[in-house]
């Protein structure tokens, strides 16, 4: 006698392990952001303990303790907000561009911020730095817009052509910023500490002005996330199933300059977040652009204020900048991302 066995449900199986799976991914993700949070609150150029910590989230810590603390309060904010903006920025440029080497400083961003923290220093004797962060941040936008434009004219967005104006554009805004920091060293002693990249030295103000630009980002880069899967079959395939590549490509960039020109107006230019980020999340989660995305807001914070931390604790009672630590951590993280082109071609 044979017993007739009931075929599996559809969807049963595979995709609850992988939902498993996704559910653990996101759990060990939210700690690891919760552990850099902590790390970042704890460490710094003075010595404090665990127990410190509690005390002064308790409300019990010694005033001088509380104060050595709560100075970090500042920077661990800021560096969530950079981290943030950083690594969904970059995850769109290399889903738009569909170039994995990708980064925020591709498309002239961090040249543009630059540029208009040089250009208002120098020209219009503007000091101080919540002063340049809003020349900075429109210095930023008019970067990206006009690679932007550069690369659209007569080719639709092509990525290489985008690719292309940001290189010409940045080569352009890196002269300028060359030729007016020789001949004016004052300026280049202004320039030269916002130019490494720092959490320190900012405070909450710097915060709560480029947030609303963040948001903006951060709201279209989610948005996005279906039609930048469908833009990954490619343009035809995409237009096919009524998706429109250009659109989505244009505003998938000013999402991606958007939340660039925030973080780079913030804090400097933070390199290798942005590139290495997508890859880490990638790797773990898939090509879906809609995990990515959430996923990389939640690595990429993590990712820079351990970055921060490092830089606080290796030279003791100095501070090693963020942007200096970050580009050791990057650079193993490029190298693996060309082996990886090599190997798919």
């Amino acid at each position: 006698m044979t017993t007739s066995v009931p075929p599996r449900p559809r969807g049963a199986g595979p995709p609850r392990a992988g939902a498993a799976r996704l559910v653990w991914c996101l759990a060990a993700a939210v700690v690891l952001l919760a552990l850099a949070l902590f790390a970042s609150v704890m460490f710094g150029s003075m010595n404090t303990s665990f127990g410190d910590v509690l005390d002064v989230l308790g409300g019990q810590g010694d005033p001088y303790v509380t104060t050595v603390i709560e100075s970090r309060y500042p920077r661990t904010v800021l560096g969530v907000l950079a981290g943030v903006c950083l690594a969904v920025a970059g995850t769109l440029m290399q889903g738009v561009t569909r170039n994995p080497l990708a980064d925020p400083g591709l498309l002239g961003i961090n040249a543009g911020a630059a540029a208009g923290i040089v250009a208002a220093t120098a020209f219009l004797g503007v000091s101080g730095q919540s002063a340049t962060l809003w020349w900075a941040l429109p210095g930023a936008l008019l970067a990206g817009f006009l690679v932007h434009v550069i690369g659209s004219a007569g080719s639709a967005g092509s990525p290489v052509r985008l690719v292309l104006a940001g290189a010409v554009l940045t080569a352009v805004l890196t002269a300028f910023i060359q030729a007016v920091t020789l001949s004016k060293p004052q300026i280049f002693d202004s320039y030269r500490y916002w130019v490494v990249g720092a959490l320190g030295g900012r405070g909450y103000d710097v915060f709560w002005s480029v947030l609303p630009f963040a948001v903006v980002g951060l709201v279209a880069a989610l948005l996005l996330g279906p039609s930048l899967n469908t833009l990954a079959l490619g343009d035809e395939s995409a237009a096919s199933l009524g998706t429109k590549p250009a659109a989505v490509r244009g505003v998938g960039l000013m999402a991606a300059t958007v939340l660039s020109a925030a973080a780079t107006a913030a804090v400097g230019p933070i390199a290798f977040v942005g590139l290495a980020v997508p890859h880490i999340v990638r790797a773990v989660v898939g090509v879906d652009f809609r995990r990515q995305i959430a996923f990389s807001a939640l690595v990429g914070p993590a990712l820079l204020l351990f970055a921060d931390v490092v830089g606080r604790v290796l030279l003791r009672p100095q501070e090693l900048m963020v942007g200096v630590v970050t580009a050791f951590v990057g650079a193993p993280a490029l190298l693996f991302a060309v082996r990886r082109m090599r190997g798919t071609a």
